[in-house]
């Protein structure tokens, strides 16, 4: 047994890693929220995280005890983490985020700890697993021995495909994961330089000392079928506001379809109240008018305006069809995504639709920005995107990490998601050329716009300190 004080002068004799670790779990772990640690040590971690409510599990009675006295507002039990029920730790209320750090090595049942975890869960609970690299287990067996690390029990090493697969036997599907962490000593502008940039590259990175990976519950009930709200913003667009609630199908247990026109200088203002003054079917219509600039001004706007469940953007040029919404209501409501996004670069398209060099450029930032987010992403440009509106409402309480950067509004939503740990699944659209109007775009000064994004994500997402 490691006593308190000798944890804690541990603790401090490696205080480059602790740190790092710290920074990693407050990247991931959102302020405010009801954080569950299992594990917790000293409680140190969790309360770095600033939780609204947090409770540590900690099997060795003195570890607990100490961290009750050093962190007197969180709830510590003593408990083994085999024995996890919400009864057993009396917290009958579900965690936002549960956190296993450095925990599973040393667990004698991974698979049934995490399986026990279910009761303790929602839907939309978080599960942060952080872990040793297995391929460090020589020197840190040596530095163990050297008095440089805190002696550990039997350790299982595992990899991080065994970690995978151990979550999708228990009922987890894992959303994200990476490392960090090359030099855990601190060495003058090496360290900082190693930690932040090297650890990210592709090959390097596979040597850094901890393995990190987010996952989200997949047995748990999905939710009954939602209202949904379809924003349009609508610039330049008459020709195309009829089509728009003519071709659109009814969307989950009711729709309400928003217009936000922005400074036409055409009838489309005229053509929108013209129709929500005249329709008669199933549809729910508004009709907004932006006093600022932009088409994420427009969709923001829209977005505080709807009383739906479900947020969806789709572009009133019509390029993606209306009548293709339905599935991604549908994997949405079914729990197969939390953030869809549209992709227009698997079926064929048209030339006039996308010409190849916007599609060479469409896959080249595609590329950057999947590897950024660490999911797949095939498509970040396609305007359709739906979210839940309780998301939408998270994500704009944590705009401010990344400011005000984005003129489209994909980018900030698509950031935002990632940063919210939050599935991200995209559903192909058959893309189309527009049948009336002309595009917006500015393909060179956008082009410079989305260069700057990819630096926005690196500095926030990826390569962060």
């Amino acid at each position: 047994m490691v006593l308190p004080a000798s944890l804690e002068q541990f603790q401090r004799r490696n205080r480059t890693y602790y740190q790092d670790l710290r920074r990693l779990h407050q990247q991931l772990v959102a302020p405010g929220l009801r954080v569950l640690e299992i594990g917790c040590g000293l409680g140190d971690l969790l309360d770095a995280l600033a939780p609204a409510h947090a409770v540590g599990i900690e099997a060795d009675g003195p570890t607990a005890a100490a961290a009750r006295q050093r962190h007197p507002q969180l709830r510590i039990v003593t408990a083994d983490a085999a024995a996890i029920t919400p009864a057993s730790i009396g917290e009958p209320t579900p965690f936002d985020v549960i956190l296993l750090t450095n925990t599973l090595n040393t667990l004698t049942d991974v698979q049934g700890v995490l399986e026990r975890l279910e009761p303790v869960c929602h839907p939309r609970t978080r599960l942060v697993i952080s872990f040793l690299n297995w391929l460090w287990q020589p020197l840190l067996k040596a530095a163990e021995a050297l008095g440089q690390r805190q002696p550990q029990p039997p350790e299982s090493w595992l990899t991080p495909g065994d970690v995978t697969n151990l979550l999708d036997l228990a009922g987890w599907e894992v959303l994200k994961e990476g490392q960090r962490c090359l030099l855990p000593r601190q060495i003058p502008l090496l360290t900082p330089l190693a930690n932040r940039w090297l650890s990210q590259l592709p090959l390097l990175g596979r040597a850094g000392l901890s393995h990190w990976l987010v996952a989200r519950p997949t047995r748990l009930a999905k939710p009954a079928l939602p209202s949904v709200s379809v924003v349009i913003p609508a610039r330049n667009e008459a020709g195309n506001i009829a089509a728009a609630v003519q071709r659109l199908p009814v969307l989950g247990r009711s729709t309400e379809v928003i217009f936000v026109e922005g400074h036409s200088s055409d009838d489309t203002w005229s053509a929108i109240e013209t129709l929500c003054a005249t329709y008669q079917g199933p549809l729910s219509l508004k009709a907004l008018r932006q006093s600022g600039r932009g088409k994420a001004d427009a969709v923001w706007l829209g977005f505080e305006a709807a009383s739906g469940e479900v947020l969806v953007i789709l572009d009133a040029d019509l390029t993606v069809r209306p009548e293709d919404l339905p599935r991604f209501i549908a994997a949405l409501a079914e729990g197969r995504g939390e953030f869809v996004n549209g992709c227009r670069l698997v079926y064929p398209r048209s030339h006039a639709a996308m010409p190849p060099l916007n599609t060479a450029a469409n896959r080249f930032f595609a590329g950057v920005f999947g590897w950024l987010l660490r999911q797949r992403i095939k498509d970040t440009l396609c305007g359709t995107k739906v979210i839940w509106k309780a998301d939408y409402e998270r994500l704009k309480a944590g705009r401010a990490f990344f400011g005000d950067f984005d003129p489209f509004g994909d980018f900030d939503l698509l950031f935002g998601a990632s940063k919210l740990n939050l599935k991200i699944v995209e559903v192909p659209v058959r893309y189309q050329e527009r049948s009336y109007g002309s595009s917006n775009i500015a393909h060179v000064k956008e082009g410079l716009i989305l260069a700057r994004m990819c630096l926005v994500a690196a500095t926030k997402l990826r390569f962060t300190p």
